[in-house]
């Protein structure tokens, strides 16, 4: 058995717990998507479960190759890098017919009582997001308030894109997730001013 086709019952995974949610997946839509003899899945993954673990330890690992390095290539005004990143997941609200959001909130909101090590991974993959955040927020220091707590404010913005998801997902337009970011932008504002006046 090689890493190779591990990586493949992964990714299926990711895919599949995007688009049908976590408890709408079946075992054997995994076997059947990817291909792989149900042999080589449970050699690597003793039930679904060990599955989601992977996955989550694939977003958590993949951060950076899997959003930001997109989100950010041609970017680098640390302010402007947080809403290049809101705006990929606006693209793909749009370009999945909203489908799309982002994975770990979705899993987080559908799995209501997570195992300890499942709990643990949603938090940390929600703390590098949030870390991200934080570092061009950090890197713009100057542009904002000395006193301004930095890592509440990142974690204000995660609150943010998860709300405009979950509410523009619902309601099927585009417009409630725009109006979210817009706050967003006028508070950030609303901050750079009050930097620039002291």
């Amino acid at each position: 058995m090689n890493s190779a086709t591990r990586d493949i019952i992964i990714r299926t995974a990711m895919d599949l717990f995007w688009v049908k949610g976590y408890q709408s997946t079946s075992i054997s839509d995994i076997l059947s998507r990817s291909q792989v003899h149900s042999g080589s899945l449970y050699h690597f993954f003793p039930g679904k479960q060990d599955v989601l673990v992977a996955v989550l330890e694939t977003y958590r690992d993949e951060i950076d190759v899997g959003l930001l390095d997109h989100a950010w290539q041609g970017v680098d005004d640390p302010i402007d890098k947080i809403f290049a990143l809101l705006a990929g997941y606006r693209m793909h609200l749009l370009t999945t017919d909203f489908q799309y959001g982002c994975p770990i909130g979705g899993l987080a909101l559908e799995i209501h009582e997570p195992d300890p090590r499942v709990r643990e991974l949603l938090d940390q993959n929600f703390r590098n997001w949030v870390d991200a955040v934080e570092s061009c927020l950090i890197e713009a220091k100057d542009r904002f308030p000395g006193d301004l707590d930095r890592r509440a404010l990142a974690e204000f913005i995660l609150t943010i894109m998860e709300g405009a998801i979950m509410q523009a997902k619902t309601a099927r337009d585009i417009a409630v997730f725009d109006r979210n970011v817009s706050v967003l932008r006028n508070h950030m504002d609303l901050l750079q001013r009050q930097a620039e006046r002291a």
